[in-house]
């Protein structure tokens, strides 16, 4: 519906903002995919841009989320939730009660469970369209927003999809701007209570640090892409390898242990 006055309503858009982790320092900064979703927000034509994070609030995690108001945001929305709660409802009931236009996420945590599943679960229960791999909103008319999804190998799709829906951003979106101290310090955190579900799943998990796995892939450095096929295509040549015939399965089981343990495989 056109307002009165002639001019385009705003597109009214929400950001899923996480609190990231630094990969070397482990320190908690904001979340490179949900910051490029900031970013990518901004530049929509017409939109109207909110944050909103679920979460537990401490020392750390405000400062990481001040990372995003010093994108050049007033506020941030903040709904309190325990550490290793379940924060699909809470986050569920807030957008339903909201009713953006869309809703932009990263595609997945850089901490915690990061299993990318929470936009998906998120449009199943408020039964939205997904559309993931996104790098670009290019319009929005009529209810249907066009949008640019990134596929393999640099490729790019135009899609047209129906509002309301919720995007995840690809890693090919347009990197994050500075964020300035100053106005991310002056922002405010409004804190909106909700209901804490428990996520008793997470609680029988066992999680530990992991450990680096041995690179079993040779990394092809080509010019081209001819350079590269021919590379990919190219027959392995013989290392000092073994054929084994006529052995007993004692042996062979033998011989196959060995060559785990040659590959760092077994340890």
């Amino acid at each position: 519906m056109q307002p009165e006055n002639g001019e385009t309503p705003a597109l009214a858009v929400s950001v899923l903002v996480s609190v990231g982790r630094h990969p070397l320092t482990g320190r908690r900064r904001r979340a490179d995919r949900d910051a490029r979703g900031v970013e990518l927000a901004h530049s929509a034509p017409g939109a109207e841009v909110s944050l909103l994070h679920a979460g537990a609030l401490d020392e750390a995690s405000e400062a990481a989320l001040r990372g995003y108001l010093g994108m050049g945001f007033e506020a941030l929305t903040l709904i309190e939730q325990t550490p290793g709660a379940d924060v699909l409802p809470a986050l569920a009931e807030y957008l339903a009660a909201a009713a953006p236009q869309l809703v932009i996420a990263g595609e997945r945590a850089e901490q915690g469970e990061g299993s990318g599943l929470l936009p998906y679960l998120l449009a199943e229960r408020l039964g939205w369209p997904l559309v993931s791999g996104l790098v670009a909103v290019e319009g929005v008319e009529a209810g249907v927003a066009t949008l640019l999804q990134a596929l393999p190998r640099g490729q790019r799709r135009r899609l047209r999809v129906r509002l309301p829906a919720i995007l995840t951003v690809d890693a090919a979106a347009p990197a994050p701007r500075q964020s300035a101290y100053g106005p991310a310090r002056r922002a405010r955190l409004e804190i909106v209570e909700a209901p804490v579900v428990e996520d008793h799943s997470l609680a029988q998990w066992q999680c530990q640090p992991a450990r680096k796995r041995p690179k079993r892939l040779k990394i092809i450095k080509a010019a081209s892409a001819r350079d590269r096929f021919k590379a990919a295509a190219a027959k392995a040549e013989g290392g000092g390898g073994q054929v084994l015939s006529d052995v007993t399965p004692a042996q062979g089981a033998e011989a196959i242990f060995k060559l785990l343990k040659e590959e760092s495989v077994l340890r």
